[in-house]
């Protein structure tokens, strides 16, 4: 190692400081241990497009092509296609947001919404104030920006608002600037929880109190197994809330579309950081999901879409009651997450190599927080095996799992640990979802 800090890297001291927050995820250091054909992965949430009829896309991509191909292959709006946003504009009222036209902006997937949020908002040492636990990538791009997260503890109704009044107070006690809230209401990821109606108007009354920039990230809200999660936060404020929405869950993640519908103001910003970052979103996959939307009964797709991810749950849920009755987890009702506790002794980041081997995969907890947390939980996406994977992958998981707990048992004789303390704690669930 050099004084520049990597003597294999010959730029390294010309990086800007900002390029520090720039790390691998846990999740996609995963991605090529899980995508073995012989592991199991219960680690990545990618939708089971298999589900998704073929001819579906190629019809709309060959009516594009032969009605509107000049077009398509054309550079086009830094806000998006007109049409495409007005059909956005039908999909964001099955979650009772009315809008228009002007409000909305295309950009490449959701992330790329969130990218640009940050940069809009984002100076080094700026506070981002989210779940404990919240979406990894999200905390990735808000440290790129050199801003600090702030967590605010959960529970299975979603964030507790008294926990973030106590947040906001100590922030404001330590002279911090805050500059949004952003939060995952519906089927949350990794926790798979949903915000109850009663404390997203709380929480929307504690971020006007404070003069707090909520920043709503909605990918799953469509994707419920009994009945739809309450309307989305930005329907009731349409001033203090930014919206991000996507159709890489409900389509196809390929396509990379996604939107932000915004205040006036910030949403004139967010056009020219869209110029700028990539001059137009694709015209070609906007107008591909625009002549599928026209012509395909996309919510009938959504229905089918509905009933394969609540098999997995189901699956899912059935084999942790099977395999490991004495844990606790979450019970989405929609989404593609479990968020499972283990006993607050056992490290999941730890013991995943042992899972590998095991031939099964899994997110650690800590890949979802930004202080260090999550140790004793892992989150299960049951979205893209089938069943009988989901099935056997919890079974090699407890294999793993009891395999710990008794090697902890055995050695309890000589050390502080008894076996007393070990059951005590294994049966006890926590009280919240850290």
């Amino acid at each position: 190692m050099s004084v520049n800090g990597n003597n294999l890297d010959r730029w390294y001291s010309h990086y800007a400081e900002r390029t520090a927050g720039l790390t691998a995820s846990e999740v996609r250091a995963l991605f090529a241990v899980a995508s073995r054909p012989e592991v199991v992965s219960l680690a990545g949430g990618m939708p089971f497009v298999s589900a998704l009829p073929p001819e579906l896309v190629t019809s709309a991509m060959e009516r594009t092509m032969m009605n509107r191909g000049g077009v398509a292959l054309q550079y086009g709006s830094g806000q998006g296609v007109p049409l495409l946003r007005e059909q956005i504009l039908d999909v964001m009222a099955l979650e009772g947001i009315s809008a228009s036209v002007d409000d909305v902006v295309v950009t490449t997937g959701s992330q790329h919404a969130l990218e640009l949020v940050a940069k809009l908002f984002l100076d080094p040492g700026d506070v981002v104030i989210a779940e404990g636990p919240s979406y990894v990538t999200a905390l990735v791009v808000f440290r790129s920006f050199q801003a600090e997260v702030s967590h605010v503890a959960m529970d299975e109704q979603g964030m507790i608002p008294q926990a973030l009044r106590e947040t906001i107070a100590n922030l404001k006690a330590a002279g911090r600037r805050m500059k949004f809230l952003y939060t995952i209401p519906s089927f949350q990821n990794p926790a798979g929880v949903t915000l109850s109606w009663t404390r997203r108007m709380e929480i929307l009354e504690i971020a006007r109190e404070n003069d707090i920039l909520v920043v709503e990230d909605n990918p799953y809200g469509l994707l419920y197994f009994d009945s739809p999660p309450p309307h989305a936060m930005r329907s009731v404020d349409q001033d203090g809330v930014i919206y991000l929405g996507t159709f890489s869950k409900t389509l196809a993640p390929g396509l990379r579309v996604g939107w932000a519908v915004a205040p006036h103001a910030i949403r004139e910003k967010l056009v020219l950081a869209n110029e700028a970052a990539v001059l137009s979103p694709s015209s070609f996959t906007q107008l591909v999901i625009s002549e599928y939307l026209s012509s395909a009964d996309w919510r009938g797709q959504i229905d089918i879409f509905r009933g394969v991810y609540q098999e997995r749950r189901d699956a899912m849920l059935s084999a942790l009651q099977e395999h490991l009755p004495k844990l606790s987890w979450t019970v989405p009702t929609g989404g593609f997450y479990v968020w499972l506790t283990l006993p607050n002794y056992l490290d999941s980041k730890s013991m995943l190599p042992r899972a590998v081997k095991e031939l099964v995969a899994y997110t650690p907890g800590t890949a979802f927080y930004a202080d260090g947390g999550g140790r004793c939980n892992m989150r299960l996406s049951f979205c893209y095996p089938s069943p009988d994977f989901i099935r056997e992958g919890i079974r090699r998981l407890a294999t793993v799992i009891n395999g710990e707990l008794e090697l902890l048992q055995e050695f309890s004789q000589t050390g502080p640990l008894t076996r007393r303390e070990i059951e005590r704690h294994y049966i006890s669930p926590p009280p919240n979802l850290g």
